[in-house]
Order: C-alpha cells, then structure tokens, then sequence
C-alpha cells in the first residue's frame, strides 16, 4: 500500500477478458469511540453499493478531557483496529481511500504524533477534519433521507466526543449535489465517552433521578447551540424532520425492534415514534450494564454508553420537539464515498 492512502493496482494485459468490475472506494473514519471503514461501488442509480466494511469500538479518546492527550492503551487499540483495516483495503484494492479522524484527534496533543505513526506503518494518511466539515459530510451521507416535503430538517450526529447538529432546508440539500447548504450548524463538546467518564451511572433506582437530572443539563447546553432559534417554531408545530445518525440512533432503534442481531437493512431509514424511543431508553436504564450487554444491538462495548447516549438525544429532543425521527445508519462515511467518487469521476 502507497504512503498516500492508496493500495497499488494490477492493471494486468491488455487481451479483452470479462467485463471490468465498477471501480471501488474505501472511506475509514476515526472516531473518539469507534474505528470504522466502509468499501462501495457506485450503483447504476448513482447510489453506493456496500462491498465491505468494519467497525470496532477503540475508544480513543478514553481520558482524554482530562489529560489533554491520547493514552497509551487508547492509541493501542485505534492501532489494531486500523491495521485491520488497512489489511481489508489491500485485500479490496480500492482505486482511492479517504481517511477522516475527528474530534479526539483534534483536540490530543499528541493526535498528529499517531496519526503519522498510523501513515509510516500502513500507509494509511489521514486528514483531521474539522467539526463544521464533520457536520457537511454528515449531511451530505444523510442527504437521500431526507423528506422533500418537510420545511426544515436537523440532523444530529452523537459522537464520542463531541455532538454535532445540522439545520437545512431539504429542497436545497437535494438539490445542491456534494455541496449541500446548511442554513446553522453547531457543536458541543458532549459526547458518550467523555461524558460517561465525567458522569458515572449509578447503580439501582437511583439511575432515574440521575437521568433526568442528566437531559436537563445536557438541554440546557443543546438550547445554545448553532443559530438556528428562528427555526424552532417550524419544529415545534411538526413541520421539521429530525434525522438520527450515531451509534446510539441505531442501537435504540435495534433494541426497539427486538433484532435477534442487529440488522443495518432493518434500522437503516425507519422512523421511530419519540415516545417509543424514550420507552426504549428507559427500558435499559432498569437493565443492568451485564442485561444490556446481552443484548445483540449494543453488546459489552457500548453496555455503558448506550444510556449515556440516549440522555444526549433525549435533550436535543427536549430542545427540539418532533413527534418521530428518521434513524440513519449513515452519514459522515458516505459523505467521504461521495465525494471520493466524484473527484475520480471528474477526472475521468
């Protein structure tokens, strides 16, 4: 694999053979929670056809809010993960590979001192995006589940560490190609690992008193973020469209629709009544972290955050009242994939 990201590629001879295969791209996100690559081709109706992919919860930014830096045992595991990565990418052999690290990167010290690390030893470069950039990639991967009918649309992606909201307008969005407009954006530095340290769930009945208390602090920092109050009317009377798109969306949509294991094609674009998705919260809160890690959609890695998660989601919600969200198993991956594909098909 070439330092720049890029795995070599047989061209082979020139004797007419079997029909080439549609050229595929690999996008590798590196989060504050989880490490996790996606490979598509383009479709013949300009959608993604998923040919592989991966995710591992590494935690990257374990300790981070309070030592400034990644630790050892957290850069350890991203290591892991990435390597098993970079093997899945050169067995695939991608024409181009994007690779984005966000907010635990952004904010360590020592967060370009691995991510050159990472490229010396597997040629995998990353670019350190911004939290707005994260935001428009996001948009732009949730962009086909958006309603055109709605007169507003937020999408909230719950990171590790940190919470990014969008609002646009939908027919501007579907209309804009790879540069979608966003009419606000904001940030917090809310996520489910850094909050999950600094907020430590209690055990027995105790955890509903904390809960609440936790979404009401939560709603009060979500209330200041992006510029968006001129909207809130439009959301308040139901003509907004909320769409979910982290790990906590689709593991409570998982858990809801009681999936033997989870299920992309199942969750992926459902609609989850508000009312169902607070149940479905505070079913597990009554579940111990074991009871939760039983269940297939969150497993022992996320039994400790998936609580921590919906209190963030159950604040925007708070913040920003919608009847029912669309869930999204998608978003800043699919926004790397777009665009990758659509700079190789400029040039060719």
């Amino acid at each position: 694999m070439n330092h720049d990201g890029r795995t070599p590629v047989s061209r082979g001879d020139a004797r007419p053979g079997p029909r080439q295969r549609p050229p595929i791209f690999a996008a590798l996100d590196l989060g504050t929670n989880n490490c996790r690559l996606l490979m598509a081709q383009r479709n013949a109706d300009g959608g993604l056809k998923v040919v592989d992919g991966f995710s591992r919860i590494v935690r990257l930014g374990e300790g981070l809010a309070h030592t400034g830096r990644l630790s050892e045992g957290a850069m350890a595991r991203a290591y892991q993960a990435l390597a098993a990565c970079a093997q899945r990418i050169e067995a695939r052999e991608p024409i181009a590979v994007g690779c984005v690290a966000t907010q635990a990167c952004r904010a360590a010290s020592n967060g370009q001192m691995f991510l050159n690390r990472v490229e010396k030893d597997l040629g995998l470069k990353f670019d350190v995006i911004s939290a707005e950039e994260e935001a428009r990639l996001s948009v732009l991967g949730c962009a086909s589940l958006i309603e055109r009918e709605a007169e507003y649309a937020m999408i909230v992606d719950i990171g590790g560490g940190s919470t990014e909201i969008s609002w646009v307008s939908p027919n501007a969005v579907l209309d804009a190609g790879l540069e979608p407009p966003i009419i606000s954006w904001g940030t917090c530095p809310i996520g489910v690992v850094t909050l999950a340290e600094d907020d430590i769930e209690p055990e027995g009945e105790a955890r509903f008193a904390w809960y609440e208390a936790l979404v009401a602090r939560i709603a009060e920092t979500i209330a200041t973020v992006g510029d968006a109050q001129h909207l809130h009317e439009s959301f308040a009377a139901g003509r907004g469209h909320i769409i979910g798109t982290s790990g906590t969306v689709t593991s409570l949509a998982g858990v809801y629709l009681d999936l033997p294991r989870y299920n992309r094609a199942r969750v992926d674009g459902m609609w989850f009544d508000v009312k169902d998705c607070r149940s479905t919260i505070s079913k597990l809160l009554a579940q111990t972290r074991d009871e939760r890690a039983e269940n297939a959609c969150i497993g022992k890695d996320r039994a400790d955050l998936v609580v921590i998660g919906g209190a963030i989601f159950d604040a925007v919600l708070r913040v920003w009242p919608s009847e029912r969200i669309r869930v999204a198993d998608r978003g800043l991956r699919e926004g790397v994939l777009m665009r990758l594909m659509a700079q190789h098909e400029a040039r060719s």
